[in-house]
């Protein structure tokens, strides 16, 4: 299979490089915002152009000569998304005119040697005019575009298509999204990198560093996956409207995405009331997931410790009594070898069906050893039952009545199914109907 062809978007802060990402991808991936700096590491999304499919990358402003230690990090970040593309999409701004760090930037992008495609951007009215002094940047043909408008924007992506390689879209949909999410600094952006093994996301002890959702293909022994790192979730009284107020939205867009979810625990905090909160959303969401306790390095330990540590989190997550907890230090790489194979085995369970003549007898003798609820001298009868879903497992009860199912007896029989068949990591549904209910969903 051949890979989906890259294109960056690149060019120095405040030019509408999101923006105009936002725009060709047709939906607001990358925030946007009047404040230097928004977009800090590589955001990716995929869309097509005239039957040709390929993904833009967008880029943090490239501000070649800075020696702020954030914006070097941007700037690292652009450069491997340069590195990785097939073709450079290079945004200037058409109103400022050339700029000293527009020809530095250029200079840069020269040396790559990849195709680079010129977008003049903020030309509301196209004024191709102004496009003329930007041919002094040695790129090529300038185009006049207006990010805000879409003015522009099929002739510029004829231009980038042209130097794309071609694709089959071959073997897509096999791909394991696993989203990483947790409170701010609990090592989120650390353990992506580790799991990676080199440096995709920038790392700080400055909360709130990374502010978008940001996706990251991988292939690690023959199966393919994609890491979703998130921004940290903190409540919601605490979070300032704006940028913070998107990147919360964005991560919990990406929990709704994902096939997995890792959840994030600062294993020296403990169990806090928000860790709680970001596991019952994940819950809600019908999501398997794995509890990563990361900085398990930090913590003074003995034989005893990940017990006491497990048994608190049973107690503190008995609405996910099916959790998987597993012990890491993204600083030394502790265990984090074995967060993959766990994410592949709670989507199995998730994934998993059970053939309906297993299924009713499993219910059958879990209402044999416990006999249902009665309430005014009716009692509940299950008729039988069949699996509608999966990812999570979802249960059709087709019961006489079922006003009659007690919260008790529902937690019962969710309890036997597990018993017989795990679903280890994956919350599972139970739906409860009356036997002349329509069965559709």
């Amino acid at each position: 299979m051949n890979a989906r062809p890259l294109v960056a978007v690149v060019g120095r802060p405040n030019v509408g490089k999101s923006t105009l990402f936002n725009k060709l991808v047709g939906k607001r991936v990358s925030i946007v915002e009047d404040v230097e700096g928004v977009t800090r590491d590589r955001l990716y999304c995929d869309t097509d152009w005239c039957g040709k499919a390929f993904t833009l990358i967008d880029t943090g402003g490239l501000d070649v000569r800075s020696d702020d230690e954030m914006l070097s990090h941007i700037r690292e970040q652009a450069k491997v998304a340069v590195d990785i593309a097939d073709c450079i999409l290079f945004v200037v701004d058409g109103r400022a005119g050339v700029t000293s760090n527009d020809r530095e930037v250029a200079s840069f992008l020269r040396r790559s040697g990849k195709p680079i495609v010129l977008a003049v951007n903020k030309l509301d009215n196209n004024e191709v005019d102004k496009t003329y002094d930007f041919y002094e940047l040695g790129i090529g043909e300038p185009f006049a575009v207006s990010a805000v408008q879409g003015k522009g924007l099929g002739d510029l992506l004829d231009a980038v298509t042209e130097h794309l390689p071609e694709f089959d879209g071959e073997g897509e949909d096999d791909v394991l999204d696993i989203a990483i999410v947790g409170k701010p600094n609990a090592g989120k952006s650390s353990l992506t990198n580790k799991i990676l093994g080199y440096d995709r996301v920038i790392v700080s002890n400055i909360a709130g560093t990374t502010r978008d959702a940001i996706d990251t293909p991988f292939e690690r022994d023959g199966v393919r996956y994609n890491l979703i790192d998130t921004a940290g979730i903190r409540k919601k009284s605490s979070v300032d409207r704006g940028v913070e107020q998107y990147s919360v939205l964005r991560a919990l867009a990406a929990v709704r995405r994902a096939d997995v979810v890792f959840v994030v625990i600062d294993s020296a905090d403990g169990v806090t009331e928000q860790d709680v909160k970001i596991c019952g959303y994940v819950h809600e969401q019908g999501k398997p997931s794995v509890i990563v306790m990361n900085k398990w390095d930090a913590v003074e330990k003995d034989t005893h410790t990940s017990a006491i540590m497990t048994k608190q989190l049973a107690a503190q997550l008995k609405f996910m009594d099916y959790f998987v907890a597993v012990y890491v230090s993204a600083m030394t790489g502790q265990r984090v070898e074995k967060l993959l194979a766990e994410a592949r085995n709670v989507y199995e369970q998730a994934s998993r069906r059970v053939t309906t003549s297993v299924l009713n007898d499993v219910v059958r003798d879990a209402i044999l050893a416990v006999e249902p609820p009665s309430d005014n001298g009716r009692r509940l009868k299950v008729l039988y039952a069949t699996q509608s879903d999966v990812c999570p497992p979802t249960f059709v009860f087709f019961v006489n009545d079922e006003k009659l199912v007690h919260f008790s007896y529902r937690r019962y029989l969710e309890n036997s199914l597990r018993k017989a068949f795990e679903f280890r990591g994956t919350p599972i549904r139970l739906v409860f109907r009356n036997r002349r209910d329509d069965f559709a969903e």
